[in-house]
């Protein structure tokens, strides 16, 4: 007897940091984040319709986004493609969100990281420009009666607000 109750203290015992790290990641409107999904809506102002993967990684640390469209260029290649990275930080209740996408190859810079301070189902993302003046907004909201996200984004200039985009993401 008391060699399982031995055994089961040096796994708990080796154990408990793992379990403690992952707690630190914790996150309940996340965690809403994490699955198939087919994204519709208004993107400069035309339709589109792309598929989005989105899974905890790095030891649940990030959410990983992968957005694809089904909208294909001249080369056969989806017209746009994205992988964004979105944290969150228990201990100030910030989150972060680093956004690579096909636009360009300007996404390791400071202006493609976004930061929000969330509300009970909202995320408002705020992009700023290289001189610190906010440049773009993507709100994420979550409707937990439809199991939904909406996508609400904004280009800011000179404080003025421009819609660029209205999607909504639903499960496959």
């Amino acid at each position: 007897m008391n060699r399982w109750i031995g055994a089961l203290l040096v796994v708990f015992a080796v154990s408990a940091p793992a379990f403690a790290g992952a707690s630190r990641f914790a996150d309940g409107l996340l965690d809403h984040l994490v699955g198939q999904w087919v994204l519709s809506g208004i993107i400069a102002r035309k339709s589109t319709i792309h598929d989005v993967s989105a899974e905890r990684v790095l030891q649940g640390g990030y959410v990983r986004i992968h957005e694809v469209s089904r909208e294909v260029d001249s080369n056969g290649a989806p017209a746009y493609e994205a992988i964004v990275f979105i944290s969150f930080d228990s201990t100030t209740g910030d989150y972060s969100c680093l956004w690579l996408d096909s636009t360009g190859n300007g996404g390791l810079s400071a202006q493609a990281v976004g930061h929000a301070r969330a509300s009970a189902s909202t995320i408002p993302f705020i992009f700023k420009d290289a001189h610190g003046h906010v440049s773009f907004e993507n709100k994420f909201s979550y409707d937990k009666t439809t199991d939904t996200w909406n996508w609400e984004m904004d280009n800011i200039q000179n404080n003025k607000r421009k819609s660029f985009g209205r999607i909504k993401l639903v499960k496959k």
